[in-house]
């Protein structure tokens, strides 16, 4: 069946402009702490927030199977608009601590209506070359991602209402052009009923609990790392005594990983899915072991290190993805991708949360090696021989 071809560049834009809420609230992390009057622990707050929404509506997504029984253009649609709003709030005056949290918690359950289903969308129109799709897919969602820190790197950015209001209109006009110019896929079977036992069931596919649990290990690395960038690119000035743009370079930094993801994806087309997943994953465990040593090498190696490791650690996250899809029925997909990453993005709370910890027990330049943790685990579940 001939794919018309405007549908995926539509659901790349569509996933870059709507996805470009998620880090929108710690690119302006400077005037929320001036706003709330918090410290820098509000780093954590407002990204942690965010995935706990993320969590939440992941978890009520699968457990209704809202993207297999529903119109997931529809849906996509729906949950950008409910996004941007919460996204808007910020440009409130007066904010507290608990209303900050709310509206990022708030974004970050719409998305769940916005990541997730776009996959599920490609799923349905993309049967063959899925990993290809997902490469440029998930490449959208890390541009969009590092969106708004570039913005903060720019003149324009330094209004920070700008970034915002910037993120919100794009996350709309993402909405409408999936409701508009994509309609329900040819490869799409909704499911009819409610079935509330499906998502556990689906981990007694062995494909598909592999595929899970590597994808648990990138997780644990992915947003943790994303995270404490702008404090590591931070670190490295004071060490060095340097004025490197932290905002821009984390975009950049970021933004690298979006580039690999469409790589990752065209070389699954020839190696497969699975071995691009294990290389990603190997290279990115490695650079948390020796991350100790990037500080305390010259400006030109550091950031060559952290962007080179800022492509690894994204470029097996669509091939997991295309991994668990292949793995579960067709009627049962967005149900198998929702649940993943709805455990996923549980599992970076606990690494985000850690290295917040111990930032403060620790010297910065030690703390990513506790990352090292995931990618070690993620390789020995794909490594592992199928019985």
């Amino acid at each position: 069946m001939k794919i018309k071809p405007h549908i995926l560049p539509i659901i790349i834009l569509s996933q870059f402009a709507s996805t470009s809420l998620w880090f929108a609230g710690n690119a302006i992390v400077d005037e929320l702490i001036e706003k709330t009057g918090l410290g820098t622990e509000i780093i954590g707050y407002v990204l942690s927030s965010v995935q706990l929404g993320f969590i939440t509506g992941t978890l009520v997504f699968a457990l209704l199977m809202i993207a297999d029984r529903f119109s997931p253009s529809k849906i996509f649609l729906i949950c950008a608009f409910l996004g941007a709003a919460c996204n808007f709030s910020l440009l409130s005056q007066d904010i507290s601590k608990w209303f900050l949290l709310s509206v990022r918690f708030g974004t970050g359950f719409f998305l769940a209506g916005i990541y997730p289903v776009g996959m599920k969308i490609a799923a349905d129109y993309y049967e063959k070359g899925l990993g290809r799709a997902l490469g440029y897919l998930v490449g959208a969602l890390v541009l969009g991602t590092a969106f708004p820190y570039v913005l903060g790197g720019t003149d324009w950015g330094k209004h920070p209402d700008s970034i915002i209001k910037a993120t919100s209109i794009l996350a709309i006009v993402g909405g409408l052009l999936i409701w508009l110019l994509v309609p329900n896929g040819p490869f799409r079977k909704p499911s009819t009923a409610l079935q509330l036992k499906a998502g556990p069931q689906l981990f007694k596919i062995q494909g598909f609990r592999k595929a899970a649990f590597g994808y648990f290990g990138h997780m644990w690395e992915l947003y943790a790392f994303w995270a404490f960038t702008p404090l590591a690119v931070q670190t490295f000035n004071e060490i060095h005594a340097k004025q490197l743009s932290v905002p821009l370079w984390t975009g950049i930094i970021i933004a690298l990983g979006g580039l690999s993801c469409m790589l990752g994806g065209i070389a699954s087309q020839r190696y497969g899915s699975r071995k691009v997943a294990i290389t990603a994953l190997f290279i990115s465990g490695s650079f948390c072991i020796v991350s100790p040593l990037l500080f305390q090498t010259t400006t030109y190696v550091f950031l060559f290190g952290w962007c080179l490791w800022g492509m690894a650690v994204t470029a097996d996250s669509p091939q997991f993805s295309g991994l668990v899809a292949g793995a579960v029925p067709r009627e049962l997909r967005g149900t198998g991708l929702t649940l993943v990453n709805c455990i996923g993005f549980a599992i970076s709370i606990v690494s985000i949360q850690s290295l917040a910890f111990l930032s403060n027990h620790l010297e910065i330049w030690f703390l990513f090696i506790i990352l090292a943790i995931g990618p070690i685990l993620g390789l020995l579940q794909l490594i592992k021989k199928s019985h």
